[in-house]
């Protein structure tokens, strides 16, 4: 798992590639976007277009870092979730919480 961070704009965005799984993975993703709102991002959008699967733990950690994000006065949306990815956010019903985006200015505008 590798994520790449860019700014574009008034945004953040995270470039996931990699599976998010437990173990290191899913500290990667917290890590970087802990990162990012430390440093006074406010406005996350976490691209999945690389990520071929994702396990319960890194839902998990999409939960848990959409929250701590949203606590501290953020946004945080995703892109471009690929079917691996968006199916176990279906069934969970998350997909209802988390706003998806396939466009990333789009993205970019309603995060």
């Amino acid at each position: 798992m590798e994520i790449t961070t860019r700014t574009v704009g008034k945004g953040v965005v995270l470039d996931c590639s990699g599976k998010i799984t437990l173990g290191p993975a899913t500290m990667t993703v917290r890590n970087a976007i802990r990162e990012a709102v430390q440093g006074g991002n406010r406005k996350l959008v976490l691209n999945l277009k690389d990520v071929p699967y994702i396990d319960s733990s890194g839902i998990g950690e999409l939960v848990s870092s959409y929250t701590h994000v949203c606590n501290q006065g953020g946004k945080m949306v995703l892109l471009s979730p690929s079917k691996r990815v968006r199916e176990p956010l279906a069934i969970t019903k998350l997909i209802t919480v988390f706003e998806v985006f396939e466009d990333e200015k789009l993205a970019l505008e309603g995060s």
